[in-house]
């Protein structure tokens, strides 16, 4: 079994788009740098995907235009740092990014990633954040 990453210049909705349908698990802009190229690698390998930080919040804006419909509520109410780290994928923050920002260890933040995905009923990052611009967590 293969996966793919796509690294590109090109920063057009409908090549994320073409290249997700196609199959690809990752898609970055060239200058991502490589502690993202890396963590989109993992995620590849690990059946997750990773997309472009710039890339992911401008999707999501689209998503959070208000014509969806209900939210599903989380299994478990989400704890105050579950809400920060929710509110800090949904602006595209990398684990690293997180870890810094909110001063805690990378394991942290995957423990806190593993619980919101089992809360929110998500398989990725990108199913986290978009649950967090449908909830009005984050602003569009």
């Amino acid at each position: 079994m293969s996966f793919v990453v796509v690294i590109t210049t090109f920063d057009l909705d409908e090549y994320v788009h073409g290249a997700r349908k196609a199959g690809a698990r990752g898609f970055l802009l060239k200058d991502a740098g490589p502690d993202l190229l890396v963590q989109a690698i993992h995620a590849a390998a690990n059946g997750d995907a990773l997309i472009a930080p710039s890339i992911t919040a401008r999707l999501l804006a689209t998503f959070s235009n208000g014509s969806v419909a209900p939210v599903a509520q989380p299994v478990e109410p989400l704890t105050d740092r579950e809400e920060e780290v929710l509110v800090t994928v949904a602006r595209g923050r990398t684990n690293a990014e997180i870890a810094d920002e909110l001063h805690i260890s990378l394991s942290t933040v995957k423990t806190h990633l593993a619980s919101l995905m089992r809360k929110l009923g998500a398989r990725n990052r990108v199913e986290i954040a978009m649950w967090a611009y449908e909830s009005d967590r984050v602003g569009g």
